[in-house]
């Protein structure tokens, strides 16, 4: 039982299939725009943010696209790949994207999704936050910090377009 479920709510992954890329585009969306008070990012000129690698993860052998659905319901998404700056000669996964919509955050939600996609995985993770998300950072730490029994390290990211944090970790041995 996870001690962070705070209900008999049936929390599911599920693997977003290419028929179901529309679905994925709009919540990416509702992503970009909660995200932009942090990198600061407007719109085009059709109203969108738009997602530069989308397709690829239909094409690409390193990307996965995953639904949060809370008892059937959309709740969310979580994007992984292999595309690490901190694990720069290694296989590793990444978050590359992960989203709660607001009416699941704080409820344990995103929590037990983070260890479910950790616990399909196994191997080297890299975790990264934007330096002005500092909800962002807290509650990664949290979840790594539990999911790891506090084996994990920060390390200082700098990007193109941003700096921040990045939680490292294996869980090979859990």
């Amino acid at each position: 039982m996870n001690p962070y479920k705070e209900d008999d709510r049936a929390i599911e992954i599920v693997e977003v299939q290419e028929e179901e890329k529309s679905i994925l585009r709009q919540l990416l969306e509702l992503y970009e725009y909660d995200f932009s008070e942090f990198n600061d990012r407007d719109v085009n000129k059709l109203g969108l943010y738009g997602y530069t690698y989308f397709d690829h993860y239909w094409t690409d052998d390193d990307r996965d696209a995953y639904f949060i659905k809370v008892n059937g319901n959309l709740a969310g998404f979580i994007m992984i790949n292999e595309h690490c700056c901190l694990y720069p000669n290694e296989t590793a996964k990444s978050i590359a994207e992960f989203f709660v919509m607001r009416k699941y955050r704080k409820s344990g939600v995103g929590i037990e999704a983070a260890m479910h996609i950790f616990d399909k995985y196994t191997g080297n993770w890299e975790v990264l936050q934007h330096g002005k998300n500092d909800v962002s950072k807290l509650f990664w730490e949290k979840v790594i910090h539990a999911y790891t029994d506090g084996k994990f390290e920060l390390k200082e990211v700098v990007t193109e377009d941003w700096t921040g944090q990045g939680i490292v970790f294996n869980n090979a041995a859990r």
